[in-house]
């Protein structure tokens, strides 16, 4: 009887540690996202400023900037691409 009582309380104990690790994962995982999103924000605004005060530049000195600033919900990096560059 004694050892059925032990077996429940640390199932139950079990159980609520992971529930706890699950929603710490999910909250970790959320904020880790929402700070991706804003070091490509940043990374973009950086970019424009280089390029702006001309301390960026490419082999012929053409440039075309491909962003996509997370509008459809998953992070990707700006990337540039020269005009003559071939793909």
């Amino acid at each position: 009887m004694v050892t059925r009582h032990t077996a429940d309380i640390v199932t139950s104990h079990l159980e609520k540690q992971h529930e706890l690790l699950v929603d710490a994962y999910s909250s970790k995982s959320d904020e880790l996202h929402k700070l991706q999103v804003e070091e490509e924000m940043l990374m973009c605004k950086f970019f424009d400023l280089m390029i702006a005060q001309g301390l960026m530049k490419t082999k012929d000195g053409n440039y075309t900037k491909v962003p996509d600033h997370g509008k459809n919900g998953k992070v990707n990096a700006s990337v540039t691409i020269c005009k003559n560059e071939k793909l």
